[in-house]
């Protein structure tokens, strides 16, 4: 694969890790990563690559019209891969308005310039939380299954989906839908549930799981998913969908048992001891 990949985001959690494997995977390629430097982004996931000739950074809010449309005639990308979203989902409980702006206003925006400056592909990461709860040991959803969010986020990622497909057939943008499920590994931010459950375990803080714990997950090591969306960029049919997942699902509660072995074996710590600290919160 060769030309400018604009990658969106690419300063968070899964952004930054596929800005890695693309320079990795595609030697002739340039990204340039757009990102608004929020709260969610982190400027040091990606600080070694300063002076790399194959990549640049640009701030920018992809819900900026003028600012987005400045970055494609700059850089002329061939390739998109939108990673910017808002993507907590107590936070969009509490305020919904950013995950509206940046999740279906971006989107729409980004799209409004892939239509001004044609790309050979413009693939929309999405999540798997679009399909809302599927109760434990049911089949998976197919990318087919209807949309059922259950949350503010989810459904701005919804809202987000049916706009990409709706400008492929309207517009013959040439979009790609992935949708991954949960991600862990290096660098994820600290409210994320492993991260939170290390912090805490090691911080002797108590270990907060919502309710009885008993909802079902289904996880992916980060860079797997950012190898699964390259595949699905570089050979992905035009217009379809497809889950990004490791077949790995968990009880919430399981996966904290199991990092409380995990670190107790690493700082010669009590397991019981650890969950003993586990509490149940109000779900959200």
């Amino acid at each position: 694969m060769k030309g400018t990949i604009l990658v969106t985001g690419g300063l968070g959690f899964i952004g930054s890790h596929f800005v890695r494997h693309a320079l990795g995977r595609w030697q002739e390629c340039r990204v340039v990563n757009l990102d608004k430097l929020t709260y969610a982004a982190n400027p040091e996931n990606l600080a070694d690559l300063e002076g790399e000739p194959r990549y640049t950074l640009v701030r920018c809010d992809i819900a900026d019209r003028e600012a987005v449309e400045r970055v494609f005639c700059d850089f002329a990308p061939e390739l998109v891969v939108n990673f910017a979203a808002e993507s907590h989902v107590d936070r969009s409980i509490l305020d919904a308005q950013p995950f509206v702006r940046t999740n279906v206003q971006g989107t729409h925006t980004l799209l409004e310039a892939a239509r001004a400056h044609p790309v050979a592909r413009f693939l929309q990461i999405s999540t798997d939380e679009v399909y809302g709860d599927i109760p434990f040991g049911a089949p998976p959803a197919e990318e087919d299954a209807p949309l059922r969010p259950s949350s503010p986020y989810s459904a701005t990622k919804a809202a987000a989906d049916l706009l990409c497909l709706a400008y492929a057939r309207t517009y013959r943008i040439p979009v790609v839908i992935a949708r991954p499920c949960n991600n862990y590994g290096p660098n994820q931010f600290p409210e994320k549930l492993i991260p939170l459950m290390i912090r805490n375990a090691l911080a002797g803080e108590i270990l907060p799981v919502y309710g009885d714990g008993e909802q079902v997950r289904d996880w992916i090591y980060v860079e797997e998913a950012a190898e699964a969306i390259g595949l699905v960029l570089e050979r992905g049919q035009i217009g379809a969908v497809y889950n990004v997942s490791a077949g790995d699902e968990r009880r919430n509660r399981e996966v904290v048992e199991l990092l409380c072995r995990i670190i107790a074996a690493e700082i010669g710590a009590d397991p019981s001891e650890l969950r003993s600290r586990i509490r149940s919160v109000p779900d959200r």
